[in-house]
């Protein structure tokens, strides 16, 4: 009777053991995906911004700028909310500026700050940018249900919450 239990707890054991080892590789297996497709869009992104001879942090600091709705906000503020975090935003923004897409100025209360804005250029192509990147996205969104984006969106953030 005794050999049988310790049969039973190994088993159970072993068991247990191999679904961890399957949901782990699942696990794994869906972030190479996640990643995959991150890299694919990108690339994708990358292709249509090209036309307008912008980059992919270029564009997303015009976003984050129009997101401002004119009020000025700081490289560090800027560098926080980039989608790739990079010690480039100072040079991204030199780039944008050299093209009159956004004006840089000292900030009012301290003078070691600058303040950075985005120029009418810069809403004017951001708007030929986001029509861009919005029809390259459309024959995605169409294979998803506004639910299904919308539990794609949750699962997203909470995997993220785990980080």
């Amino acid at each position: 009777m005794g050999e049988l239990l310790i049969t039973v707890n190994v088993t159970i054991v072993h068991t247990s053991v191999v679904q961890n080892m399957i949901d782990t590789q699942l696990y794994y297996q869906t972030v190479h995906e996640i990643i995959k497709t991150g890299h694919w869009i990108t690339d994708q992104v990358g292709i249509q911004l090209k036309e307008y001879d912008t980059t992919e942090p270029q564009y997303n600091v015009l976003r984050i700028l129009h997101e401002q709705a004119g009020t000025p906000i700081s490289v560090q503020d800027i560098q926080q909310q980039m989608v790739q975090r990079s010690s480039n935003v100072t040079r991204i923004i030199d780039k944008l500026l050299a093209k009159a897409l956004v004006h840089r100025q000292e900030c009012a209360t301290n003078r070691r700050k600058m303040d950075i804005t985005i120029t009418e250029a810069g809403e004017q192509l951001l708007q030929k940018l986001d029509k861009k990147v919005y029809e390259l996205h459309a024959p995605m969104q169409g294979n998803l249900t506004p639910a299904e984006i919308q539990q794609l969106k949750q699962l997203i953030n909470k995997l993220m919450k785990g980080a």
